[in-house]
């Protein structure tokens, strides 16, 4: 079965939030060649949990509380800024400042 995705920015960010589907995100980051696992996955939709709560995107820091998990881990698993990838297969709005 074939995703099709919708509009992206140069980034790969979706150009509307509200096209986003869970199907749609595993679909982007599987184009990306990103492996998704349950983990990275269950940190996307905790990202999407804080954004609806919070109407932002938080910073990694934040964020790492907000999950309960080391800084440190978070970078290691997704081998970047971790929440770049998490927002964007999220179908968040990009980051700002630091991340």
């Amino acid at each position: 079965m074939s995703i099709e995705i919708p509009g992206r920015d140069g980034d790969g960010y979706l150009l509307n939030m509200n096209d986003w589907t869970p199907e749609i995100g595993k679909a982007m980051a599987e184009l990306d060649g990103v492996d998704m696992t349950d983990e990275k996955w269950e940190q996307i939709l905790k990202a999407r949990e804080y954004f609806e709560d919070q109407a932002t995107v938080p910073p990694i820091r934040k964020f790492s509380k907000y999950i309960d998990m080391d800084q440190k881990l978070l970078f290691s698993m997704w081998k970047t800024g971790p929440m770049k990838p998490i927002t964007k297969y999220g179908g968040l709005p990009k980051p700002t400042g630091c991340v």
